[in-house]
Protein backbone atom coordinates (compact mmCIF):
# COMPACT_ATOMS: atom_id res chain seq x y z
CA UNK A 1 0.00 0.00 0.00
CA UNK A 2 1.68 3.09 -1.21
CA UNK A 3 1.53 6.60 0.42
CA UNK A 4 0.77 10.09 -0.11
CA UNK A 5 4.16 12.24 -1.24
CA UNK A 6 2.46 14.97 0.52
CA UNK A 7 2.59 13.55 3.86
CA UNK A 8 6.54 12.36 3.53
CA UNK A 9 7.58 16.59 3.62
CA UNK A 10 8.21 18.21 7.10
CA UNK A 11 4.97 19.65 8.67
CA UNK A 12 3.86 21.78 11.68
CA UNK A 13 2.81 19.82 14.90
CA UNK A 14 -0.76 21.17 14.56
CA UNK A 15 -0.56 20.28 10.74
CA UNK A 16 0.51 16.77 11.74
CA UNK A 17 -1.99 16.82 14.43
CA UNK A 18 -5.31 17.63 11.94
CA UNK A 19 -3.67 15.15 9.19
CA UNK A 20 -4.14 12.37 12.21
CA UNK A 21 -7.33 13.40 13.28
CA UNK A 22 -8.39 13.19 9.51
CA UNK A 23 -6.95 9.07 9.28
CA UNK A 24 -3.71 10.30 7.47
CA UNK A 25 -0.53 8.60 8.63
CA UNK A 26 1.78 11.11 10.11
CA UNK A 27 4.79 9.57 8.64
CA UNK A 28 6.79 12.58 9.44
CA UNK A 29 6.97 12.67 12.81
CA UNK A 30 8.11 8.86 13.22
CA UNK A 31 11.53 9.68 15.05
CA UNK A 32 12.94 6.05 14.51
CA UNK A 33 14.78 6.91 11.03
CA UNK A 34 15.20 3.97 8.41
CA UNK A 35 15.35 0.92 10.57
CA UNK A 36 17.72 -1.92 9.81
CA UNK A 37 16.79 -5.38 10.43
CA UNK A 38 18.51 -7.96 12.16
CA UNK A 39 18.41 -11.82 11.09
CA UNK A 40 16.19 -12.58 13.64
CA UNK A 41 13.97 -9.78 12.38
CA UNK A 42 14.32 -10.77 8.87
CA UNK A 43 12.81 -14.31 9.40
CA UNK A 44 9.97 -12.86 10.62
CA UNK A 45 9.90 -10.74 7.37
CA UNK A 46 10.25 -13.67 5.08
CA UNK A 47 6.77 -15.50 6.85
CA UNK A 48 5.25 -12.42 6.25
CA UNK A 49 6.02 -11.70 2.85
CA UNK A 50 5.77 -15.80 2.09
CA UNK A 51 1.85 -15.16 3.48
CA UNK A 52 1.26 -11.93 0.92
CA UNK A 53 2.77 -14.16 -1.83
CA UNK A 54 0.56 -17.13 -1.54
CA UNK A 55 -2.64 -15.08 -0.77
CA UNK A 56 -1.47 -12.56 -4.12
CA UNK A 57 -0.87 -16.10 -6.16
CA UNK A 58 -4.09 -17.30 -5.17
CA UNK A 59 -6.00 -14.89 -6.02
CA UNK A 60 -4.75 -14.34 -9.29
CA UNK A 61 -5.74 -18.06 -9.99
CA UNK A 62 -9.03 -17.73 -8.83
CA UNK A 63 -10.02 -14.17 -10.40
CA UNK A 64 -12.65 -14.86 -12.58
CA UNK A 65 -15.53 -12.45 -14.51
CA UNK A 66 -18.69 -12.41 -12.54
CA UNK A 67 -17.14 -12.13 -9.18
CA UNK A 68 -17.01 -9.19 -7.13
CA UNK A 69 -14.28 -7.21 -5.35
CA UNK A 70 -15.77 -8.15 -1.89
CA UNK A 71 -15.44 -11.56 -2.82
CA UNK A 72 -11.75 -11.11 -3.58
CA UNK A 73 -11.25 -9.23 -0.37
CA UNK A 74 -13.25 -11.80 1.72
CA UNK A 75 -11.02 -14.61 0.29
CA UNK A 76 -8.52 -12.94 1.22
CA UNK A 77 -9.18 -11.87 4.66
CA UNK A 78 -9.74 -15.38 5.08
CA UNK A 79 -6.47 -16.71 3.57
CA UNK A 80 -4.50 -14.48 5.91
CA UNK A 81 -5.80 -15.59 9.05
CA UNK A 82 -5.50 -19.07 8.42
CA UNK A 83 -1.76 -18.64 8.05
CA UNK A 84 -1.47 -17.42 11.31
CA UNK A 85 -1.55 -13.57 10.18
CA UNK A 86 -3.50 -10.71 10.03
CA UNK A 87 -4.51 -8.15 7.15
CA UNK A 88 -2.21 -5.10 7.75
CA UNK A 89 -4.33 -2.70 5.70
CA UNK A 90 -7.72 -3.61 7.60
CA UNK A 91 -8.74 -0.65 9.48
CA UNK A 92 -5.09 1.07 8.63
CA UNK A 93 -5.95 4.67 9.07
CA UNK A 94 -10.01 3.61 8.57
CA UNK A 95 -9.75 1.39 5.91
CA UNK A 96 -12.31 -0.97 5.45
CA UNK A 97 -10.77 -3.78 3.63
CA UNK A 98 -8.07 -6.66 3.07
CA UNK A 99 -7.13 -5.73 -0.09
CA UNK A 100 -7.19 -2.58 -1.84
CA UNK A 101 -8.86 -3.47 -5.09
CA UNK A 102 -8.63 -0.83 -7.95
CA UNK A 103 -10.46 -1.48 -11.29
CA UNK A 104 -9.42 0.10 -14.75
CA UNK A 105 -8.66 3.80 -14.20
CA UNK A 106 -8.41 3.70 -10.73
CA UNK A 107 -4.80 3.78 -9.67
CA UNK A 108 -4.61 2.66 -5.90
CA UNK A 109 -6.73 2.41 -2.61
CA UNK A 110 -9.66 0.96 -4.34
CA UNK A 111 -12.23 0.00 -1.70
CA UNK A 112 -13.72 -3.57 -2.53
CA UNK A 113 -17.89 -3.46 -3.43
CA UNK A 114 -20.20 -6.56 -3.64
CA UNK A 115 -21.40 -3.65 -6.02
CA UNK A 116 -17.70 -4.16 -7.99
CA UNK A 117 -18.52 -6.84 -10.41
CA UNK A 118 -15.59 -7.75 -12.96
CA UNK A 119 -15.94 -8.26 -16.09
CA UNK A 120 -13.50 -10.04 -18.97
CA UNK A 121 -11.22 -7.32 -19.98
CA UNK A 122 -10.89 -5.13 -16.69
CA UNK A 123 -7.72 -4.38 -15.71
CA UNK A 124 -7.53 -5.05 -12.02
CA UNK A 125 -4.69 -4.10 -9.49
CA UNK A 126 -4.48 -6.29 -5.81
CA UNK A 127 -2.60 -4.82 -3.13
CA UNK A 128 -2.24 -6.59 0.43
CA UNK A 129 -0.38 -6.61 3.47
CA UNK A 130 -0.37 -9.58 6.46
CA UNK A 131 1.00 -8.58 9.88
CA UNK A 132 2.61 -11.97 11.16
CA UNK A 133 5.23 -12.05 14.22
CA UNK A 134 5.37 -8.44 14.35
CA UNK A 135 6.42 -7.49 10.64
CA UNK A 136 4.35 -6.63 7.84
CA UNK A 137 4.90 -8.16 4.29
CA UNK A 138 3.42 -5.86 1.40
CA UNK A 139 3.01 -6.37 -2.56
CA UNK A 140 0.73 -5.43 -5.02
CA UNK A 141 -0.19 -7.23 -8.65
CA UNK A 142 -2.36 -6.56 -11.67
CA UNK A 143 -4.25 -8.92 -13.04
CA UNK A 144 -5.56 -9.17 -17.10
CA UNK A 145 -8.95 -10.10 -15.68
CA UNK A 146 -10.68 -13.36 -17.79
CA UNK A 147 -7.01 -13.83 -19.17
CA UNK A 148 -7.27 -11.67 -22.23
CA UNK A 149 -7.49 -7.35 -22.21
CA UNK A 150 -7.00 -5.27 -25.02
CA UNK A 151 -3.56 -4.64 -26.74
CA UNK A 152 -2.87 -1.71 -24.79
CA UNK A 153 -3.85 -2.66 -21.67
CA UNK A 154 -1.46 -6.02 -21.87
CA UNK A 155 1.52 -3.92 -22.82
CA UNK A 156 0.84 -1.16 -20.41
CA UNK A 157 0.54 -4.22 -17.28
CA UNK A 158 3.98 -5.74 -19.10
CA UNK A 159 5.69 -2.48 -18.62
CA UNK A 160 4.54 -2.02 -15.20
CA UNK A 161 5.91 -5.45 -14.16
CA UNK A 162 8.77 -4.77 -15.97
CA UNK A 163 9.24 -1.23 -14.25
CA UNK A 164 9.23 -2.79 -10.65
CA UNK A 165 12.05 -5.20 -11.98
CA UNK A 166 14.51 -2.69 -13.51
CA UNK A 167 14.05 -0.54 -9.89
CA UNK A 168 14.83 -4.14 -8.03
CA UNK A 169 17.58 -4.84 -9.77
CA UNK A 170 19.29 -1.33 -8.78
CA UNK A 171 19.19 -2.32 -4.55
CA UNK A 172 22.41 -3.66 -3.48
CA UNK A 173 23.89 -2.17 -0.51
CA UNK A 174 25.78 0.89 -1.50
CA UNK A 175 23.51 1.82 -4.32
CA UNK A 176 20.62 4.45 -3.59
CA UNK A 177 17.26 5.54 -3.65
CA UNK A 178 17.79 7.75 -6.75
CA UNK A 179 19.23 4.84 -8.97
CA UNK A 180 15.77 2.51 -8.06
CA UNK A 181 13.75 5.49 -9.43
CA UNK A 182 16.02 6.49 -12.22
CA UNK A 183 15.97 2.82 -13.48
CA UNK A 184 11.86 2.84 -13.24
CA UNK A 185 11.39 6.46 -14.64
CA UNK A 186 13.48 5.59 -17.47
CA UNK A 187 11.91 2.35 -18.39
CA UNK A 188 8.30 3.65 -18.02
CA UNK A 189 9.10 7.16 -20.78
CA UNK A 190 10.74 4.71 -22.75
CA UNK A 191 7.63 2.70 -23.40
CA UNK A 192 5.09 6.36 -23.75
CA UNK A 193 3.48 6.25 -20.34
CA UNK A 194 3.47 8.33 -16.82
CA UNK A 195 5.00 7.41 -13.62
CA UNK A 196 2.28 8.45 -11.22
CA UNK A 197 4.68 11.14 -8.88
CA UNK A 198 1.82 11.09 -6.06
CA UNK A 199 1.94 7.94 -4.59
CA UNK A 200 5.10 6.38 -3.38
CA UNK A 201 7.24 3.48 -1.98
CA UNK A 202 8.05 3.14 1.05
CA UNK A 203 10.19 0.92 4.02
CA UNK A 204 8.33 -1.68 5.85
CA UNK A 205 8.83 -3.75 8.73
CA UNK A 206 7.33 -3.15 12.25
CA UNK A 207 5.37 -0.54 10.37
CA UNK A 208 3.24 -0.58 7.04
CA UNK A 209 4.70 2.93 6.62
CA UNK A 210 8.37 3.46 7.51
CA UNK A 211 11.17 5.68 6.18
CA UNK A 212 12.12 6.04 3.69
CA UNK A 213 9.72 7.03 1.20
CA UNK A 214 11.14 4.98 -2.27
CA UNK A 215 10.21 7.45 -5.14
CA UNK A 216 9.58 6.19 -8.73
CA UNK A 217 10.74 9.56 -10.64
CA UNK A 218 13.74 11.31 -10.30
CA UNK A 219 13.53 14.18 -7.84
CA UNK A 220 15.53 16.66 -5.71
CA UNK A 221 12.84 17.26 -2.70
CA UNK A 222 13.93 13.97 -0.78
CA UNK A 223 16.97 12.60 0.44
CA UNK A 224 18.79 10.33 -1.93
CA UNK A 225 19.66 8.03 0.88
CA UNK A 226 22.57 5.20 0.61
CA UNK A 227 21.31 1.64 0.82
CA UNK A 228 22.34 0.05 3.63
CA UNK A 229 22.22 -4.30 4.41
CA UNK A 230 19.57 -5.37 6.34
CA UNK A 231 16.78 -2.42 4.91
CA UNK A 232 13.38 -3.78 3.71
CA UNK A 233 11.73 -1.71 1.33
CA UNK A 234 8.03 -1.77 -0.63
CA UNK A 235 9.29 -0.60 -4.43
CA UNK A 236 5.74 -0.09 -6.46
CA UNK A 237 5.68 1.63 -9.31
CA UNK A 238 2.66 2.72 -10.48
CA UNK A 239 1.95 3.86 -14.69
CA UNK A 240 -0.67 5.66 -16.27
CA UNK A 241 -1.48 5.04 -19.81
CA UNK A 242 -1.95 9.01 -20.21
CA UNK A 243 -1.59 11.77 -17.68
CA UNK A 244 0.49 11.29 -14.35
CA UNK A 245 -2.36 13.16 -12.66
CA UNK A 246 -4.87 11.76 -10.17
CA UNK A 247 -7.73 12.63 -8.41
CA UNK A 248 -9.56 11.27 -5.18
CA UNK A 249 -13.25 10.08 -4.80
CA UNK A 250 -15.67 11.08 -2.05
CA UNK A 251 -14.91 8.03 -0.14
CA UNK A 252 -11.39 9.68 0.76
CA UNK A 253 -9.46 6.55 -0.43
CA UNK A 254 -10.28 5.61 -4.42
CA UNK A 255 -7.34 7.14 -6.46
CA UNK A 256 -8.42 7.99 -10.25
CA UNK A 257 -6.78 9.16 -13.50
CA UNK A 258 -8.08 12.44 -14.18
CA UNK A 259 -8.49 11.68 -17.67
CA UNK A 260 -10.46 8.10 -17.23
CA UNK A 261 -7.43 6.27 -18.86
CA UNK A 262 -5.93 2.80 -17.26
CA UNK A 263 -3.19 2.49 -14.41
CA UNK A 264 -1.45 -0.61 -13.37
CA UNK A 265 0.60 -1.25 -10.95
CA UNK A 266 2.96 -3.90 -9.19
CA UNK A 267 5.03 -4.17 -6.00
CA UNK A 268 7.41 -6.10 -4.10
CA UNK A 269 8.99 -5.96 -0.57
CA UNK A 270 12.36 -6.53 -1.04
CA UNK A 271 15.43 -6.81 1.54
CA UNK A 272 19.23 -4.92 1.03
CA UNK A 273 21.64 -7.27 0.86
CA UNK A 274 25.72 -6.85 0.70
CA UNK A 275 25.96 -8.02 -2.89
CA UNK A 276 22.23 -7.58 -3.85
CA UNK A 277 18.32 -8.04 -2.99
CA UNK A 278 16.25 -10.62 -1.78
CA UNK A 279 12.28 -10.82 -2.93
CA UNK A 280 11.06 -11.51 0.00
CA UNK A 281 7.14 -11.74 -1.70
CA UNK A 282 8.50 -13.68 -4.56
CA UNK A 283 5.44 -15.22 -5.55
CA UNK A 284 7.36 -17.96 -7.71
CA UNK A 285 8.66 -19.23 -4.31
CA UNK A 286 5.35 -20.60 -3.04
Amino acid sequence: MNILTNLLFPKSKQQANADTAKGLPALNRNPRGIQIKSAPEIEKMRRSGKIVATVLKEIQSITKPGMTTADLDEYAEQRIREMGATPSFKGYYGFPASICASVNNQVVHGIPSAKQVLRRGDVLKVDTGAFCDGFHGDSCITIAVGDKVSKDAAKLIKVAEESLYKGIEQVKAGAHLMDIAGAVEDHVKANGYSVVEQYTGHGVGKNLHEAPSVFNHRTKWMPNVKLKAGMTLAIEPILNAGSKHTRVLRDRWTVVTVDNNLSAQFEHTVLVTKDGYEILTDRNLV
